[in-house]
């Protein structure tokens, strides 16, 4: 299996040859980008050949920093994966992104293999939300006085499945194990779901579906 490509966005230039050099000790994941700012890794991505998989981006950075730039990319590259990994670790900023669409949230002092296990979890199934950022999210949905879907009487049974167990953090291969289908029929059904939601990546899905509390909120997830 080829590694999943990283790229790594931080003003702090010992802080990403540090990151790079972890990696460069794991056959699974290959640093391929590095980048100073936001507008740094955009002008990257026009002329890099290799595409990165998964980003990792600071939030505080000069130019563009991370909230701008995940703007950005969820507009140009809403295929890209963003774990941001930033000091600032307070509610406000995590929820922020990711109802922004960011894929997972971890603080800069998580150890080496925390953030190597975000990145397999956020390749493999779109997003990777641990305990602390599940909280966040769960208190927001208590502060928040949100309408449910208007249009969330129109879930099939089969897409409501589906939709439970993406936001149980399965693939579309577990997912077709277990409903006896195929990863394709699964895939289908979840780009519907982005349709019917207006979101443009699993993560989105996972924060809109529990956030109108379409499926119910468990510390499991």
């Amino acid at each position: 299996m080829p590694p999943i490509h990283i790229a790594v966005v931080d003003d702090e230039t010992l802080f990403r040859k540090g990151i790079k050099m972890i990696f460069d000790r794991i056959d699974e994941v290959e640093v391929v980008l590095e980048a100073g700012n936001g507008q740094e890794l955009l002008d990257r991505l026009h002329q890099s050949p290799n595409t990165p998989d998964v980003l990792l981006i600071d939030l505080n950075m000069p130019v563009l920093d991370g909230i701008e730039t995940t703007k950005i990319l969820q507009k140009m590259h809403p295929d890209l994966k963003i774990v941001i990994l930033s000091s600032y670790f307070r509610k406000a900023f995590v929820v922020n992104m990711i109802e922004l669409g960011a894929a997972s949230y971890l603080p800069k002092n998580a150890s080496p293999e925390d953030v190597l296990t975000t990145i397999k979890e956020v390749f493999s199934k779109g997003f990777s939300y641990n305990d602390q950022v599940m909280e966040f999210i769960r208190e927001n949905m208590i502060q928040k006085t949100k309408e449910k879907a208007s249009f969330g009487a129109e879930l099939t049974g089969r897409e409501l499945e589906i939709l439970t167990l993406i936001c149980h953090q399965h693939t579309a291969a577990e997912i077709a194990e277990k409903l006896f289908i195929s990863p394709r029929t699964v895939e289908g059904h979840r780009n519907n779901l982005l349709q019917k939601f207006n979101c443009r990546n699993t993560a989105g899905l996972v924060v809109y579906a529990l956030q109108h509390e379409l499926v119910p909120f468990s510390p499991q997830f």
